[in-house]
């Protein structure tokens, strides 16, 4: 059965985006990029709130037709156009570039979609992995840590209800200084 993996940056101090949803902070250099190409290659399908979708199909649908991209983004372009989407909404009744609208988190739903073949699901945006976190459907979490402390904006983990028990996996360090734990969920 496929996984869904939750897969984010953070600051330091646990902020997924700063004021007016800054992720300028963000310190994507080549070897992250690369990494982050090579994991989501292998996912089966991008799941993703409504607020990530659309900031993710104004940039990347054409990215690579821009002469000054890097080739590590105009391959993630790439990846992205071809991948399965699903972009959880209420507002969106279509959308673009592979993508299937879902208007709401149903487990039942969620269960179906990840006994389909193929590749983990790749999960995005802090709103949408909050609900799948109270719902308790995130197998594995995969956090970006940014050399970064940020003081304030929208903490990654926002769900005062929540608690998780988690086992750790693994840990990279990458040569720009951002930190990769890698957790799976534990038994409750």
């Amino acid at each position: 059965m496929r996984k869904i993996i939750l897969m984010m940056s953070v600051s330091i101090d646990g902020f997924f985006e700063g004021l007016d949803r800054d992720i300028s902070w963000h310190l994507v250099d080549d070897e992250l990029h690369q990494h982050f190409n090579d994991e989501c290659r292998a996912m089966g399908a991008f799941l993703d709130g409504r607020i990530t979708h659309e900031l993710m199909a104004e940039f990347w649908p054409t990215a690579d037709q821009d002469p000054d991209i890097t080739a590590t983004m105009a391959e993630f372009a790439k990846i992205w156009r071809d991948m399965p989407k699903f972009v959880f909404s209420r507002t969106l009744t279509t959308a673009d570039w592979n993508t299937t609208v879902i208007h709401d988190v149903v487990p039942e739903q969620i269960a179906e979609l990840k006994a389909q073949p193929g590749g983990d699901l790749a999960l995005g945006g802090a709103n949408l992995a909050a609900t799948f976190m109270r719902h308790g459907l995130i197998d594995e979490y995969r956090i970006y840590v940014h050399p970064v402390v940020l003081g304030e904006g929208r903490p990654l983990f926002q769900s005062p209800d929540v608690r998780m028990k988690l086992s750790l996996t693994g840990t990279r360090t990458f040569g720009n200084g951002v930190v990769l734990l890698q957790y799976q969920k534990g038994q409750d």
